[in-house]
């Protein structure tokens, strides 16, 4: 691959690939992640709600048997009874317990707490103080080895705290069914000094890279912590890799249309020098032998001329004629190819073009006549200054009309028209002849193309190369079947 070839590969196919497949990437990672976002808010929404009301279920339960108590104090066996009763009916529960204002245990649902004071438990503590229920921060493990959560509330008399209830709730009771609701989260209850309190299927200790969410309870001075595994990240690899190769086939494929036009641009160039070439071999030719023809070509005019005077047979005048055409039209050829081996700077002058056209007008009517065409010609009436070589331009006309004549053997319209439009001059000539095959357009202009029978195929080439001497531009617009335009385009001068 050549060096430019590399760089162009570099800018069209790799750069691009490389942005837009990272930027692809970039775009459905935060999709993802927010998708991600989303479920854990909904997930997190689900089980602080379910907390929240587990816990203020139970404390509504406390309360209720706070009161039913409170006035059975005396009677331990019946409150025990009241205690069993509520134990049974809720699963939730691993023991419910009744308390002197001391800690010690006065009755419960079973005997796990019998040999302890817990008194100096953060959550009897407050409740001794603030007279209102408590909830632990922090899981407890009883000599079962069953780990609670345990809510203790007091039992009011004459505002004083006369016994305090305790309920134990069942960790794995909540982890159940909080497992069961949410298979693929992890979640964590923390305290207020963010202490885990119990947690279920967390396999890694959180860390702070954005893949978890944290959530206050409304109940309790708790958090909830929900983290997932990044499932729908999963799917960006796979869908980003297809997307790359997408991309990389399209790249490539522009790739190859930008290489294709590249060709297509360079054929057209060497193609153009080709052109060059042959018009500047032409040139060559013509000045290094036009002046060699033209020399025995005098001569030879000159000796008929000669013979013409000694012998005046009309036979020999039709000879003579014949002759005398012939040398005319072989100095028109060497003169074509004198144009054509001129260089491009010649001697101009600021004329008007109407000028030209009326000069040539006689001309073209009688041609006209000849041809059976009717002839129609539209000026301006401002005056139009180019600035043109007065004889070639004359010449480029005259070339132009005698080929829309030959066109139109059997009669037929013939308009030149003159516009001025912006700082341009376009002279048009318009026939109603047969018209060019569209194959055929493309080549009027190359050198010896003709189709005529005893054309040269350099009419046009001399044409051309004038008006581009001029600064200007020729282009002919033709369907076959429906006649042909020639334009002229010049640059206007001011006069």
């Amino acid at each position: 691959m050549k060096k430019r070839e590399r760089y162009i590969y570099i800018f069209i196919v790799i750069l691009p690939a490389i942005i837009a497949i990272f930027g692809f990437y970039q775009i459905l990672s935060e999709r993802a992640k927010e998708e991600r976002v989303k479920k854990l808010e909904w997930v997190a929404n689900m089980h602080r709600n379910q907390m929240d009301q587990f816990i203020n279920e139970t404390v509504v339960s406390l309360d209720i048997l706070a009161v039913s108590t409170e006035s059975e104090l005396n009677n331990l066996t019946k409150v025990r009874t009241i205690l069993q009763k509520m134990a049974s009916k809720d699963p939730r529960y691993g023991g419910i317990y009744m308390l002197d204002f001391e800690g010690n245990l006065l009755v419960g649902t079973n005997d796990l707490l019998k040999q302890y004071n817990l008194r100096d438990k953060p959550y009897i503590k407050e409740v001794l103080l603030t007279k209102n229920t408590a909830v632990s921060e922090e899981a407890e493990t009883l000599v079962n080895n069953q780990p609670v959560i345990a809510i203790a509330t007091p039992v009011m008399k004459n505002q004083q705290v006369k016994a305090i209830l305790v309920s134990h709730i069942r960790l794995d009771y909540m982890k159940n069914i909080m497992r069961l609701l949410t298979p693929e989260h992890s979640i964590a209850f923390e305290n207020a000094k963010q202490i885990p309190i119990f947690s279920i299927n967390q396999t890694k200790e959180l860390s702070e890279d954005g893949n978890y969410l944290r959530y206050p309870l409304a109940q309790l001075p708790w958090s909830l912590v929900i983290a997932s595994e990044p499932s729908e990240e999963e799917n960006v690899v796979p869908i980003t890799l297809l997307f790359a190769v997408i991309v990389i086939i399209l790249l490539h494929i522009c790739f190859l249309l930008v290489k294709y036009l590249m060709l297509k641009r360079q054929t057209k160039l060497e193609r153009m020098q080709q052109e060059a070439q042959k018009l500047e071999l032409i040139g060559t030719l013509a000045a290094s032998t036009a002046h060699e023809i033209r020399n025995p070509l005098t001569g030879i005019k000159g000796l008929v001329q000669l013979l013409n005077e000694k012998y005046n047979d009309s036979t020999d005048e039709l000879y003579f004629s014949v002759i005398n055409k012939e040398i005319a039209r072989i100095n028109q050829i060497v003169s074509e190819f004198l144009i054509l081996g001129k260089p491009t700077a010649q001697k101009v002058q600021t004329v008007d073009i109407r000028e030209i056209i009326v000069d040539l007008n006689p001309l073209i009517y009688s041609e006209a006549n000849q041809y059976s065409v009717h002839y129609q010609v539209v000026l301006p009436e401002q005056e139009t200054w180019v600035n043109v070589n007065f004889d070639q331009m004359k010449q480029v006309i005259l070339n132009l009309t005698k080929n829309a004549f030959e066109a139109m053997n059997e009669g037929g319209d013939l308009r030149l028209t003159v516009i001025k439009e912006g700082n341009s001059c376009h002279l048009s000539i318009t026939d109603t002849g047969p018209g060019i095959e569209k194959e055929h357009l493309h080549q009027l202009f190359k050198p010896f193309f003709t189709s005529k029978d005893n054309g040269t195929g350099l009419g046009l080439v001399v044409c051309k190369r004038i008006v581009e001497s001029f600064g200007g531009t020729i282009e002919i617009i033709s369907e076959f079947g429906f006649g042909t335009t020639v334009s002229v385009t010049l640059p206007l001068q001011n006069r």
